[in-house]
């Protein structure tokens, strides 16, 4: 998975948090709880902050606090501008906002501990606004200050909890402490040696955060967001962090973050190509009908991402439309998308043979690009304008995809054609073998189908996961037609467990291989 500037600050921000010296045992733990003041009215905050409605926190704001403390208010209005921040982690434009807000419920906070140092919930929200503090300053690489306030969270939630030991929000910045004392590279390590910071514990501290995300009035969905990523890197729990994220996704459908990290995920965990489509496909239908919030981002993140699985799945043209749609918005969010598009389209160009488009791109991508570069553009437009791709390869690409569109239209005779002279120039391109079994196939040409599909499986090394797993399929298909059933059983059972085969071909070959056990 690539690792986004503040999925790296949730995890080093983490090892960096407070830990009681001593953490009370399972019984204290038991005992009832004591709400937090004005909870109800600041959790709903908290659904607005995770719903990514900002334009409405501040009036939620106004109405919790009465019930609910001031200095609770100054603490989550600093949370809300941090996650706005975490729409678009690149883009600096809300620092100052949100360093003034911080820093004023930092002094907030320590105030009311000033004024009521045996109260809990001072020293709960004190740890708080410097959580929010530290995980902005390691995003913008202030580590040292981070390790800084790290220490003072420390202080803060050890306080907490000896004053009231059933504070159970408070456990899970505890519970991140310990987990990632115990997991940290020896970097983080280092650091809080240095703080003189206690050790940790993994396995208590995962069982400290799951308790306070089940028994906590607060930080539940908070708490969901952050343990995803623990399921993710530290417990190689993929199918977790996607509960945990879906989850997510179904309370606050309308914000952006959770379905585009699933999205990741599946791209780059689970390597699903299909299935990293389909949901960036909803999230730009989400974005489309104004069902996300921030929809011209949702829109442009959702657009880079299926043009990216199109490319993986050889469907450049298809790529390219998406591509040009992101460029005719203009984005300015995400932070480097214009060049960032720019610079994909130009590659896909490329990939066509259409070397004049693709420098053009290339230049463009070259003048938009902002400084920080987040994504590279610079250097890789630069060597892609230096390096032009292989023009009989780019030939052998076009013929394929021009081959595949014209059997769809049903156009067979000429999808041959271009299909034959495809393979003629770049034979051993497993994709342009697959399209041909396939027209093949539909011409009830079986033997050269099965010979084109079996091609195609040969290179599977360089062939994309989903149609590998067609290839299977269809080639199954054809032996069990020819009464070479051993030969289909094997096909079927290797399409129904291929890493990263659809899941509509993983239940076709199910399917096939319970019907011919059946006979």
């Amino acid at each position: 998975m690539t690792v986004t500037p503040w999925q790296g600050a949730v995890a080093v921000c983490a090892a960096l948090l407070a830990a009681t010296p001593a953490p009370p045992g399972i019984r204290e733990l038991d005992a009832p709880a004591r709400d937090i003041r004005g909870v109800d009215a600041l959790a709903r905050v908290y659904d607005f902050i995770l719903e990514a409605r900002f334009d409405q926190v501040d009036a939620e704001l106004r109405r919790a606090c009465g019930p609910a403390p001031p200095e609770a208010c100054e603490v989550l209005s600093a949370t809300a501008l941090w996650w706005r921040i975490l729409l678009d982690p690149e883009n600096r434009g809300l620092d100052d906002e949100f360093s003034a807000a911080v820093d004023a419920a930092i002094r907030a906070a320590e105030a009311w501990t000033v004024r009521s140092p045996d109260d809990a919930e001072p020293w709960f929200y004190l740890g708080g606004a410097y959580g929010a503090r530290v995980q902005w300053r390691v995003l913008r690489q202030e580590k040292l200050a981070a390790a800084r306030d790290g220490k003072h969270i420390k202080v803060a939630l050890e306080r907490a909890v000896a004053l009231d030991p059933n504070l159970d929000d408070a456990y899970f910045g505890i519970g991140l402490y310990k987990y990632y004392a115990d997991v940290a590279p020896a970097a983080a390590k280092f650091l809080r040696f240095l703080l003189l910071l206690p050790g940790g514990d993994r396995k208590e501290g995962l069982e400290l955060m799951l308790r306070a995300r089940d028994r906590g009035r607060l930080l539940q969905g908070e708490a969901d967001f952050q343990l995803h990523v623990i399921y993710l890197w530290y417990e190689q729990n993929t199918s977790r962090a996607l509960r945990l994220l879906e989850e997510l996704h179904e309370r606050y459908p309308a914000n952006p973050i959770f379905v585009a990290r699933i999205a990741e995920i599946q791209d780059e965990y689970e390597h699903d190509i299909t299935a990293s489509l389909a949901t960036s496909r909803g999230l730009l239908a989400a974005a489309r009908e104004q069902r996300a919030n921030a929809p011209l981002l949702s829109e442009v993140q959702a657009r880079l991402g299926i043009a990216r699985q199109l490319e993986a799945l050889h469907q450049t043209d298809d790529a390219i439309e998406m591509l040009q749609r992101v460029v005719a918005l203009r984005p300015t969010a995400p932070y480097g998308s214009l060049p960032l598009a720019h610079l994909r389209l130009g590659e896909a160009y490329d990939r066509l043979g259409a070397r004049t488009a693709a420098v053009g791109a290339y230049r463009a991508a070259l003048a938009t690009v902002p400084n920080p570069d987040p994504h590279d553009v610079r250097q890789q437009a630069t060597d892609r304008l230096r390096r032009p791709p292989d023009a009989v390869r780019a030939e052998a690409y076009r013929l394929s995809l021009e081959g595949w569109r014209l059997f769809e239209s049903d156009e067979l005779a000429a999808a041959i054609t271009a299909l034959d002279r495809s393979v003629a120039l770049h034979g051993s391109e497993p994709v342009a073998q697959y399209r041909l079994g396939r027209v093949l196939q539909a011409r009830k040409e079986d033997a050269s189908a099965l010979a084109a599909f079996e091609q195609a499986i040969r290179g599977a090394r360089t062939c994309p996961a989903p149609i590998l797993g067609t290839a299977y399929l269809e080639a199954a298909r054809l032996y069990e037609r020819i009464g070479q059933v051993d030969d289909a059983v094997g096909y079927y059972k290797t399409a129904t467990s291929l890493f990263g085969a659809a899941a509509d071909t993983r239940v076709a070959a199910t399917r096939a291989l319970s019907r011919l056990r059946a006979r």
